[in-house]
């Protein structure tokens, strides 16, 4: 009977064959050959061919060490970046439950710890941890919340930590901003369903539907520095003030017309060099792939875009930003937190791109060898 390996011209070459027989007949899962994927792999698997268990011990995003005593004494020495919840959800104007979102994106466990587009792993790159949530004095009072955002989040950016929050309503990005862009105004990159420049409701300005236009008016973002990605639905007569202060809006429906390259050349000539904070409500995803959230829109981006989108923005300063507007109880199959978590990874991607050196980045795979 014929060798099928000598027949079948698909089949690789005896001498190759031999050669990956040599090289991988007995190598364990945690054996990589690649130096810089070694190097990530060897993160991974720091007991020979076993690793954490996904399902088991308490959650934190992405496993990165838990660092909640640094925030209960206020030093944040030896960080780099800071994964930080903020489980408040007061400024909704219908239905409740982002307060639920930090919690749920921590449990998810299906992200990173490398990405594979841009070539890196944020973990390996800088110092980072789960410094758990903002502590609130009341679960009661929108107005002191958001006065202990303010005061957890400078102190966070004080130490010279880059900050990275996931919610919790949108309000929270006005409070986070005052710390942000408390020394000079920034730009800003928002994904969203709505542009949220609304004016104060029923005496209250902490709502979720107008934390950027409290942080124009009070110098924190540079509105002709800012994109907003995704607008669509009944609410377009509320943002003129958007358009007034010279922000660009990009609507839901455009973005398939207008295709991610070109909406990235926009947002790298808006945005230029300076600091620039990124901030993704995940109702700017369509409902299809992300119900569990207040508002939600029909006819929003793809989770394909929403990544094609944000890993274009690598290079950019971004010294910040934020996940917010998960409420996972409307979504049983927790794909909206997922999602949220992925977008998360993303933004930690972007901001571990200036410590990384490219040397370290591990390389991808071809087109060839992946179809």
């Amino acid at each position: 009977m014929s060798d099928p390996a000598k027949s079948d011209p698909a089949s690789p070459a005896p001498a190759k064959l031999a050669a990956l027989r040599q090289k991988y007949a007995n190598a364990k899962g945690s054996d990589v050959f690649d130096p810089a994927f070694r190097a990530i792999a060897e993160a991974q698997f720091p007991e020979g061919d076993r690793r954490l268990q996904p399902y088991a011990g308490i959650p934190t995003f992405l496993d990165l060490p838990s660092a909640a005593e640094a925030a209960a004494r206020g030093d944040f020495s030896g960080l780099d970046v800071a994964v930080i919840g903020v489980p408040m959800d007061l400024g909704v104007t219908n239905r409740p439950g982002a307060r639920f979102g930090p919690r749920a994106v921590r449990a998810v466990e299906r992200v990173g710890p490398y990405n594979h587009v841009l070539r890196r792993m944020p973990g390996l790159h800088c110092k980072a941890a789960d410094i758990g949530d903002v502590p609130f004095r009341s679960r009661y009072r929108l107005d002191k919340s958001h006065e202990d955002i303010q005061d957890f989040f400078h102190r966070v950016v004080g130490a010279g930590v880059i900050p990275l929050a996931v919610g919790g309503d949108h309000s929270i990005s006005y409070s986070i901003l005052k710390a942000v862009g408390a020394t000079r105004p920034v730009g800003m990159v928002h994904f969203d369903a709505h542009c949220d420049t609304a004016g104060d409701y029923e005496g209250a300005k902490f709502h979720h539907g107008g934390p950027f236009r409290h942080a124009v008016l009070e110098g924190l973002i540079d509105p002709q520095r800012s994109v907003q990605i995704g607008i669509r639905g009944a609410a377009e007569y509320l943002w003129e003030f958007s358009t007034d202060a010279g922000m660009t809006v990009i609507h839901g429906e455009d973005v398939p017309k207008l295709g991610t390259a070109a909406i990235l050349e926009t947002v790298r000539r808006v945005v230029g060099d300076g600091p620039v904070y990124v901030t993704f409500d995940v109702d700017c995803l369509d409902p299809a792939f992300a119900p569990g959230t207040g508002t939600p829109e029909i006819g929003g981006l793809t989770t394909r875009e929403a990544l094609e989108l944000l890993r274009g923005l690598d290079g950019l300063n971004v010294i910040g930003g934020d996940v917010v507007e998960v409420a996972p109880q409307y979504d049983p199959t927790t794909n909206t937190a997922h999602a949220a978590a992925q977008i998360l990874f993303e933004l930690f991607s972007l901001v571990a791109g200036r410590f990384a050196a490219p040397a370290a980045s591990a390389p991808a795979l071809s087109d060839q060898q992946v179809l």
